[in-house]
């Protein structure tokens, strides 16, 4: 397969993510499993990229070694200049909790928590030597903001149980926003709702990015919701094999930009 040139934006905006030279591999079977290859991009600031390939292709592990939860076997990561994995854990956990917010497939709320508690929890947790402690006046004008813009007014009292899907995954956004991250990263965000609720947490989640100039990075097998980024890089073999750029990103699934994306996609049989 053909690795095809890179498209990343002009050097002259600041990289938020470097991902250089990452690999892992994991003892499942003789010789070992590789699962990223010397894997290196850069991700700049205010772009919004998503990264896709087949079912096992190291997508998801990708994204964990960029938000410090699975350390690489060799290769580094900067997040704001930082190195992930140049830190001790516990100054590693804290840099994550208030640079790196995450969205995740299945919403991951905490069931005896409100809606806006669950939004308020990282702010909530702030504190120590990394992050100042905010006042609950702040933190609750924060929230408000925040759910108003994921259209979850009127819900910040409901538990989970007793919102929809979709608005259940607008909360897991909102409270992954809720400390203003360098770097949102979102796996299979829309994976475990119908397309209805997948699309309209895609058009919020596009829109806040946009008007935020919020750095992110989505992992997904669907063309729908890559058309939402800027770019779509394709993992194949352990590798970055494909660098595309989306024609009107964020236009979303009826526009040109989907089409050309998907003749591009096909290419690796996806």
């Amino acid at each position: 397969m053909t690795e095809e040139p890179a498209t990343e934006p002009s050097p002259a905006v600041p990289a938020v993510v470097t991902v250089d030279a990452v690999c892992r591999s994991y003892q499942i079977s003789r010789p070992p499993r590789t699962i990223l290859d010397r894997v290196s991009f850069t991700v700049r600031s205010g772009e919004f990229v998503a990264i896709m390939g087949q079912s096992g292709a190291g997508k998801s592990t990708l994204l964990h070694i960029m938000g410090g939860l699975e350390p690489p076997d060799s290769g580094r990561v900067l997040v704001d200049g930082r190195d992930l994995y140049g830190m001790r854990d516990a100054e590693r956990s804290a840099f994550r909790r208030d640079h790196i917010g995450f969205v995740f497939q299945f919403f991951n709320l905490i069931p005896s928590l409100t809606a806006a508690e669950n939004v308020a929890l990282p702010l909530r947790l702030r504190g120590g030597r990394h992050a100042a402690r905010l006042d609950s006046k702040t933190v609750s004008e924060r929230v408000s903001v925040l759910m108003d813009q994921l259209s979850l007014h009127g819900l910040q009292g409901h538990g989970p149980d007793e919102i929809s899907g979709g608005e259940q995954q607008r909360v897991a956004l909102a409270r992954a926003l809720a400390a203003a991250p360098a770097l949102l990263l979102a796996d299979e965000p829309t994976g475990n709702l119908d397309r209805q609720s997948g699309h309209e947490v895609m058009e919020m989640l596009s829109r806040l990015c946009r008007e935020r100039s919020q750095t992110t990075v989505l992992v997904t097998h669907n063309a729908r919701v890559a058309v939402y980024a800027d770019r779509v890089l394709v993992l194949a073999d352990g590798r970055v094999v494909d660098d595309v750029p989306v024609e009107g990103g964020g236009a979303g699934a009826d526009s040109a930009g989907f089409r050309a994306l998907v003749r591009r996609l096909e290419r690796h049989d996806l």
